[in-house]
């Protein structure tokens, strides 16, 4: 068995942080089986190292190595990329095509970005993990394959079960033995060993002297946080390489290659959602509705009491919920002065008229108009007042005051205009 130095030379693989290490390590160890392996790390660490290094420790390196960037190919023919198709099994598909799984017969496939797998894909992957057997697009007829399945990610896989966006029963068949790459951050002494080996290879490449950097420089390429990872730092030693006519690199000329992330000290963020949070403006506008219609039913419930007793305090009493409910921390001043404003009314009951009395038709509907012109009044002036109060409980802010009364902000601003507010 090789050891991890021979291997990191052989692979080209720079850095002697241990956690690293003890990746390559696990890597070498579970080459020799056909047990199934995820890679797990950030964009940018050089996940696809790994799987290069199995292939070519297992007793597989005499068969093909097919790298399939999961992410890249359209939901609708990835099916097909990786089971191949009949001839018509869809439009364009003019010929019988061979897929991924029956051309690594014997080999290893590694599937890059395997989270991004449709579920529809998904099902079929985790039949050729169980017994090896796959169907191609539009066929009937069952093959099997002895292929070695490598996968990776760089998303948080159990995040993803919860959201239903990837199978657990797949994850657990992928993950056998499970290998991650720490990101470039936590690897702090093989950065610039790492910086100091792109610049050799882009000065070799480019035919021009090597770029070396000051101490300054060397302290904020460390302090640096590299979000993207081995990936962002060659590119940043290539364009110093390519653009900087001083070969001596410091702190000052670096930090205009350094994209600007803000300040690098620690925040807590708290990634879990309430169950009062709202993931949508429709389901904001579904509770104002809710909450409008539950008001409206107990200020119903409420006006019916005060029509059938005429007694204000024992309505107040016995309704104090919802009293509470309504007005809130002002309800008894408020409720007093809607009270105040209340008549309550007699209506008188029908009495038949005898075969000899005229009906008096014109006295019954006088007592209708006379009720309907007093409503209306007091309807106006409790609407006002209203109006005056919400705005006070908010400041004068029109937003949250027609939230509060159920109606739009244009509306609102209609009616302080009507009543000159």
């Amino acid at each position: 068995m090789e050891s991890v130095q021979a291997i990191k030379q052989r692979f080209g693989i720079i850095g002697n942080d241990p956690k690293l290490n003890r990746a390559i390590e696990k890597a070498i160890q579970v080459a020799p089986t056909d047990i199934s392996v995820l890679v797990t790390g950030e964009s940018g660490v050089g996940k696809e190292s790994v799987p290069k290094i199995i292939h070519q420790l297992s007793h597989r390196k005499h068969g093909k190595y097919i790298a399939v960037n999961c992410g890249a190919i359209p939901e609708g023919t990835i099916d097909s990329e990786l089971f191949g198709h009949e001839k018509g099994a869809f439009t364009g598909a003019t010929q019988t095509r061979s897929g991924y799984f029956e051309v690594a017969d014997g080999g290893t496939i590694f599937l890059d970005e395997v989270g991004e797998l449709p579920l529809t894909t998904q099902v079929r992957l985790l039949r050729v993990l169980e017994n090896g057997e796959f169907i191609k697009v539009g066929s009937s007829k069952v093959q099997k394959t002895n292929v070695r399945i490598v996968a990776a990610t760089n998303v948080n896989m159990f995040e993803a079960i919860k959201k239903e966006r990837f199978r657990e029963d797949l994850y657990y068949r992928l993950s056998t033995i499970e290998i991650n790459l720490p990101p470039l951050r936590d690897r702090k002494e093989d950065i610039h060993l790492l910086f100091r080996k792109f610049a050799s290879d882009f000065a070799l490449k480019y035919k021009m002297p090597t770029v070396k950097l000051t101490d300054d420089a060397i302290a904020l390429l460390l302090k640096y946080r590299w979000n993207g990872n081995i990936r962002q730092l060659r590119n940043v030693a290539e364009q110093v390489s390519v653009l900087e006519h001083n070969r001596t690199i410091n702190a000052a000329t670096l930090q205009h290659y350094l994209p600007n992330t803000g300040s690098n000290l620690p925040a807590v963020v708290n990634n879990s959602k309430s169950e009062s949070d709202f993931s949508s403006e429709r389901e904001i506008l579904y509770k104002v509705l809710f909450d409008m219609k539950s008001d409206l039913n107990d200020l119903k419930k409420l006006t019916m009491e005060l029509m059938k007793n005429g007694s204000n305090s024992d309505v107040q009493k016995e309704n104090e919920h919802l009293i509470e409910k309504i007005y809130g921390d002002d309800k008894d001043e408020e409720f007093e002065n809607a009270v105040e404003d209340l008549e309550v009314l007699t209506i008188p009951e029908h009495v038949q008229a005898k075969e000899d009395e005229p009906e008096q038709v014109e006295d019954k509907y006088h007592f209708a108009e006379e009720i309907e012109e007093e409503e209306t009044l007091s309807l106006q002036d409790k609407e006002l007042e209203l109006i005056k109060k919400s705005l006070e409980r908010h400041n004068g802010k029109r937003k949250l005051a027609a939230a509060e009364l159920g109606i739009s902000e244009r509306t609102l601003y209609r009616k302080i205009k009507q009543y000159d507010l």
